[in-house]
Formats: structure tokens, sequence, C-alpha cells
């Protein structure tokens, strides 16, 4: 197996590896545009690497990016960038994104390709805990309702915490973005069958679910891609 196919199935749900790597090989890697393409090839060497948003759910979060012209963006967790480039690939030249991470170092692996595309000057990335950061910017009460879009791939634990204040900062209309919230499927496993390492996460994403599922405020679609993504849009 190529190195390509490795750091790729590991984050799909689908019922076989081979229908993973068709939908991979026919509708994703073609359309991949060459820096994302040479982030996820540097990123699959990192030992850490299935931190790493999917190709597959990078493809619709671009698409959805489009079709709500966005312009002003939050990106809570950033790894190697992946994501954030993806979005500063898919936004205006005078686009904006507020990137948040407690670990930079792992942001400047990416770097070195993000200022190659000519997309460095859109990313304002703090480094910090994301939450001090979101209740920053509800003081200015001028960023209530001003973002178009916001991604989260974060600690778990305050998945809820961090929709709680998006809902604040995005627009009516806008979307919000989680990751990794099917766990690997092990939110359909019994908790005696889920393995050990992996129940705290399982937990926490069985429970953010039914708070989203709960939510007047948003729509939401769960989708399958990666390791599950659900889309909230903004509702009132």
């Amino acid at each position: 197996m190529d190195s390509k196919k490795a750091i790729s199935f590991s984050k799909g749900l689908l019922q076989s590896e081979e229908l993973y790597q068709y939908v991979l090989e026919t509708s994703v890697y073609p359309r991949e545009l060459e820096p994302l393409r040479e982030l996820r090839m540097l990123t699959a060497t990192h030992p850490r690497a299935m931190m790493a948003t999917a190709p597959d759910a990078g493809q619709l979060m671009a698409m959805l990016l489009k079709l709500v012209n966005a312009q002003k963006t939050i990106e809570v967790g950033v790894f190697t960038g992946y994501s954030l480039l993806l979005t500063a690939l898919s936004i205006p030249k005078d686009g904006k994104i507020t990137a948040i991470d407690v670990n930079r170092e792992a942001y400047e692996i990416g770097l070195p390709i993000i200022r190659n595309a000519g997309v460095e000057h859109k990313i304002n990335f703090i480094e910090s805990e994301a939450q001090p950061i979101l209740d920053k910017l509800l003081e200015d009460h001028g960023n209530e309702g001003s973002f178009d879009f916001a991604y989260v791939d974060a600690d778990k634990v305050n998945y809820w915490n961090y929709h709680e204040r998006l809902m604040k900062l995005l627009k009516v209309g806008g979307i919000a973005v989680y990751d990794n919230t099917l766990w690997g499927g092990t939110v359909a496993l019994s908790e005696e069958s889920t393995p050990e390492n992996v129940k705290a996460g399982r937990q926490l994403t069985i429970e953010f679910n039914k708070l989203l599922a709960a939510d007047s405020r948003v729509q939401i679609s769960h989708a399958p891609l990666g390791d599950g993504i659900t889309i909230c849009r903004r509702s009132y």
C-alpha cells in the first residue's frame, strides 16, 4: 500500500478500504490542490498524523466555505494546518481566519507550505487554549454574529463550550463544522465492546451528539466523512 492510501483509509468509516480508496482516488485526490496534497503527505510523516483532517471531509468543507461565501472564519484546533490551508485557499484575498491552537510547533510544520501558497496573510494564529480567546472575542460586541464559518477539531471535553460561544460569534446562516463526531465508529458500540483507550472520548462524543441533535438554534447534518463530521447551520 502506498503512503497516500495508508494515511487516508485510517480516517474513513465506509464498509471497506477499497470503497474508501475509490472515493478518494476518483473524486477527492484529482481535485485536491497541490499545496494541500503536499501538506497532507508531509503530515503523514508526523507521529500523530491521525489528528489531521481527512481529505474527503476537507473537500466538503471547501464547498461549504464557497456556498456561504465565507470571508471571516474561526478554526479551533490547527495541528499542521491542512484544514487551515484549505480554508485560506477557499476564502477571498481579503478574507481572515482566527486560528487557535495550544501548540504552535505543529503549525510550524505546515507553515512553509502555507507561505508558499501565498495565503499566510489571511491567518491570525493564536497559541492558546481556545475558550479564553473565544470569550475575548465576545467581549467586543462587534464580533457577535460576524463570522461566516467555524471549524472545530480540538479537545472533545470542550466541544459544547465552544459550540455555545460559536453560536454567538457566527452570523445567522453561518456554518460550524465539528470533527470526530463518530469517534472511529465506537459511538455505535456497546460500552463493554469499546476498547478502554477510546472509552472517554466515545462518551464525550455521544453526549455532544445528543446535545447538538436537541439544539433548536441549528440545522444539522451528521456526515460519515473522515472520522465523522457534524455540520451545523445557525438558524437564529
